[in-house]
């Protein structure tokens, strides 16, 4: 594989371990890596944007190895992934990678990532890129999920990546050895009970803390070919999944069930107004 220019982003932050190893471990194969993320965690931001403040990078090389250039970004994933591109970067990047993040991102977690709203910033921009994430908050082994994403990036890199594909990869939190094998999955529904808990401050005020508990829909139907495992079950099984999503969110239901718009009245509430 010849020298990548890869451009690596994460939501957990500069300071985070998941990031500097893989960024080192790019480096080590002999790719020109660049680094943009935020300057502390900004966790399940989603595809956030910066837009009433201004954002501010610093560089932030010392804390990776030598060659690497990095920068500290005040903003979002998704701010640090549009900096680096319109701003940073001399040359747009081959790849863009984001993580590892410092645990799952299962179902339809994937729409509160900021992990994955980083790569997704690149698939938009028409950039393979790819998001990596460690299935477990307190496993700290990063080696293997950072070896695995660069195999199978450049894997990809090396076929013909479709245009618009984002790759959302979890590794089990194993050893090398005992990760399951890599498998396409389709992505789990995940939905939260008792998403909230009330507390009172000490002047007598509510406030609430979002803490619910996942709870996987295995059961519901979703994309993608039926032989592929559903992540979540997969990567419980020790497995690593990989799975392939895109920007577009058009509904994939039987647009025969829509009803009219005639239906709707909306011509009559116009005429009203």
């Amino acid at each position: 594989m010849p020298s990548l220019k890869i451009l690596i982003s994460n939501d957990d932050g500069v300071f985070a371990a998941g990031i500097r190893t893989l960024a080192n471990a790019a480096n080590a194969r002999g790719h020109q890596v660049t680094v943009v993320c935020p300057d502390q965690e900004r966790s399940a931001t989603g595809h956030g944007l910066t837009l009433q403040t201004p954002i501010r990078a610093e560089r932030a090389d010392e804390l990776f190895d030598d060659g690497i250039t990095a920068w500290a970004c005040s903003g979002t994933p998704s701010d640090c992934v549009k900096l680096a591109l319109f701003s940073l970067l001399d040359e747009w990047p081959d790849l863009v990678l984001s993580g590892i993040n410092h645990g799952p991102n299962l179902g339809t977690d994937v729409l509160y990532s900021g992990t994955v709203s980083a790569a997704m910033e690149g698939t938009i921009e028409g950039l393979p890129a790819l998001a990596v994430s460690s299935a477990d908050f307190q496993w700290r082994q990063f080696e293997p999920a950072a070896a695995m994403a660069l195999e199978v990036a450049e894997g990809m890199l090396a076929g013909d990546w479709p245009q618009g594909l984002l790759l959302n990869l979890n590794v089990p939190p194993r050893p090398a050895e005992s990760i399951g094998p890599l498998r396409w999955c389709r992505i789990a529904v995940r939905r939260y009970t008792d998403q909230f808990e009330r507390r009172i401050d000490p002047r007598g005020r509510s406030y609430y803390w979002l803490a619910g508990e996942v709870a996987n829909d295995l059961d519901a139907a979703v994309a993608g070919p039926p032989v592929w495992p559903i992540d979540v079950a997969h990567v419980q099984t020790g497995g690593a999944s990989l799975s392939p999503l895109q920007p577009e969110f058009f509904w994939m239901g039987d647009t025969t069930t829509l009803p009219s718009l005639d239906a709707l009245n909306v011509a009559g509430l116009q005429r009203t107004l």
